[in-house]
């Protein structure tokens, strides 16, 4: 049995499914199981990080788990006590989705948030793996809006490149993770083949769809009120924004060849991805 948490989200549902295709016993953890769309065969239960009761029973009978549990600066430390309510629950494997850049102080308090986790898994005590994605190439899926009434699209990191990865790639990584030994132990930070800007990449989406995309950069205070008004604390908001600044500034342009390695095969490019999903903004 693997358990999936956070399994309707970007990264996690992908893994429901693609673990659900390769005929694996899946568990997936979600807080409203009446909403979540899994594969016929997958067991959806309730599970909120808070409440440990739902927790130990989803644990029940796992023999790895997926952790998405990090949701801003203040989760740390539940990460870590999932990592260890896991391994007492009995589990031989976990794979965390952490995030590039943690541990490294440039990173500002955005590269902390995931430590905790990644400290306890380190301790011992089970087989594990840590997956940190760098910027999502699903982040522009918000675009299309602006797409389809000729504005456009916000540009939060100027002209700094980003290793912007597919989400598949991570999700993949992480299924090869569960189902096998061969990547314990190891920390894979995966990112796209390139690092691009997002104009590269509104130049990208203009070329598939067959229409102009401008980009509008945003001043730090109109970022931190869209930020704001997604729902984050005052906290999570100044981590993030650091992030953001600090890519603008050239910080996150690392490109690996991770993915590669885990896979045996090249990441997928931004370019790759917009195309798989050209409906999104050519339906705009």
């Amino acid at each position: 049995m693997i358990l999936v948490t956070g399994a309707t989200g970007t990264i996690g549902s992908e893994v429901v499914r693609q673990l659900a295709a390769r005929g694996e016993k899946v568990r997936a953890l979600t807080r409203d199981p009446a909403k979540a769309q899994v594969p016929v065969g997958v067991e959806v239960v309730r599970g909120d990080f808070l409440d440990a009761e739902s927790v130990a029973a989803a644990l029940a009978g796992a023999t790895a788990v997926f952790l998405v549990a990090v949701l801003g600066p203040a989760d740390g430390g539940r990460d870590a006590r999932l990592v260890e309510r896991a391994r007492t629950a009995g589990v031989r494997r976990i794979v965390k989705l952490s995030s590039i850049g943690t541990g490294d102080p440039d990173y500002g308090p955005f590269g902390t948030w995931h430590l905790p986790g990644e400290e306890a898994l380190r301790s011992g005590g089970s087989e594990w793996t840590i997956l940190r994605p760098s910027s999502f190439a699903t982040n522009t899926l918000g675009w299309a809006e602006a797409i389809s009434s000729g504005r456009p699209v916000p540009n939060m990191t100027g002209d700094g490149r980003q290793g912007v990865v597919d989400p598949r790639d991570v999700s993949e990584v992480a299924v090869e993770a569960l189902t096998g030994s061969r990547h314990s132990g190891r920390t894979y930070t995966l990112t796209g083949p390139a690092a691009i800007t997002v104009p590269d990449q509104a130049a990208a989406v203009a070329a598939v769809v067959g229409r102009p995309v401008e980009t509008r950069d945003l001043l730090p205070d109109q970022i931190r009120e869209q930020l704001a008004a997604s729902g984050m604390d005052a906290a999570a908001v100044e981590s993030v924004l650091g992030g953001l600044l600090f890519a603008r500034e050239g910080g996150n342009s690392l490109v690996t060849d991770d993915v590669r390695e885990a896979l045996g095969r090249p990441a997928r490019s931004y370019r790759e991805w917009v195309e798989d999903h050209k409906a999104v903004f050519a339906g705009a």
